[in-house]
C-alpha cells in the first residue's frame, strides 16, 4: 500500500468511520466557478469542499505566485467548520488528474497531518466502482484544529536562488510539461523558460488517469541524489505536489515545495531564466 494513498476500496470500508472526513478538491482552472458546480452535481457522501482558490490558496499579491499558501487563519478555520480535528483521518480527491487533491494533500502535510490521503483513481474511480454518490451537503460540528507546521516542507526563495546559483546544495526540479520548460510555450506566465539549473521530470508521467504509477517512480527518479535536497516547483505550486507525493513514496526524504514556482520567480524583474535543458 502506498503511504499517502488510498484505494476506493480502502475509502469504502472505513466511509462510515466517523474519524474519517473526505475532501472534494474539484477544480478547473479555465472557469474558477466549475468545481464547486460539479461538487454540488455530485460527491461522495459526507465530503465537503474545497476551493483550489477560495481555500488552499491565498489572494494573488506582485509576488507569491498565482496560486500562494492562504491565510493559515483563515484555512484552519475552513478546516475547523469541517468537523476535522487532528485526529482526523483525511482522504482528498478530485475530478482529474489528482493535482488538486494533492494540493490539499500538501497543505495538510504542511500543518502536520499525519493521516491524511489522496484517493487514487479520484472520484471517477468510484463513480466506476459503483459507488453511491450524493449532491446534499453536509454539515458538520465544529471541531478545534491544532497545526504543528512542518517548515522542513517549504522552500523559501532564497533557498531557491541559493541552489540555482549552486551557492548550497540541491536539486531543482521543474515539474511541468517539457515545452513550458524549454520555453517553447508560455501560455500563462509572462516570460517563457525555467529557473536557471532546474531539471525537467513532468508530474503528469508520475499519474495515468488519476492513478499514481507507483511502479514509474523508480525510472522517473533514478538519476536524483537521494542524500541532495530537492525542491520541486511547478507554475503556480499546484502540479509540483504530485510530483512531491511520488518523490516521498519513492523514498526520497528531504523534499520542499516551492509554493510560489515559477510564476513567483518570474515576477522578480531581475530573476533569470533559462531555455536550454539542464542534466543531472
Amino acid at each position: 500500500m502506498m503511504m499517502n494513498v488510498r484505494s476506493v476500496d480502502w475509502l469504502k470500508e472505513h466511509l462510515p468511520d466517523r474519524k474519517v472526513r473526505v475532501i472534494d478538491c474539484s477544480f478547473s482552472l479555465g472557469d474558477s466557478s466549475a468545481g464547486k458546480t460539479t461538487y454540488l452535481k455530485g460527491h461522495i457522501p459526507g465530503a465537503v469542499y474545497f476551493d483550489l482558490e477560495k481555500d488552499l490558496s491565498g489572494h494573488v499579491k506582485e509576488h507569491g505566485g498565482r496560486h500562494p499558501l492562504p491565510n493559515m487563519k483563515n484555512f484552519l478555520r475552513k478546516i475547523e467548520n469541517a468537523g476535522i480535528d487532528n485526529d482526523t483521518v483525511i482522504v482528498a480527491y478530485d475530478q482529474e488528474e489528482g493535482a488538486f487533491a494533492s494540493r490539499c494533500w500538501w497543505m495538510f502535510r504542511y500543518l502536520g497531518h499525519e493521516e491524511i490521503f489522496v484517493l487514487n483513481g479520484g472520484y471517477k474511480a468510484w463513480k466506476e466502482e459503483g459507488c453511491k454518490s450524493e449532491t446534499s451537503v453536509p454539515d458538520y460540528e465544529t471541531k478545534s484544529y491544532t497545526p504543528s507546521f512542518n517548515e522542513e516542507m517549504l522552500a523559501s526563495l532564497e533557498e531557491v536562488k541559493g541552489i540555482s546559483n549552486r551557492e548550497i546544495p540541491g536539486i531543482l526540479l521543474d515539474s511541468r510539461s517539457e515545452e513550458r520548460y524549454l520555453g517553447k510555450e508560455e501560455p500563462i506566465d509572462r516570460i517563457p523558460g525555467h529557473i536557471p539549473g532546474a531539471v525537467n521530470i513532468p508530474w503528469t508521467e508520475g499519474v495515468k488517469k488519476g492513478y499514481f504509477l507507483e511502479e514509474a517512480n523508480d525510472r522517473r527518479f533514478a538519476k536524483l541524489d537521494r542524500n541532495t535536497p530537492i525542491v520541486v516547483y511547478c507554475g503556480s505550486g499546484v502540479t509540483a505536489t504530485p510530483n512531491v507525493l511520488a518523490l516521498l513514496e519513492a523514498g526520497f526524504s528531504d523534499v520542499k515545495l516551492y509554493a510560489g514556482s515559477y510564476s513567483d520567480w518570474v515576477s522578480y524583474d531581475h530573476h533569470k531564466v533559462e531555455t536550454n535543458r539542464t542534466s543531472l
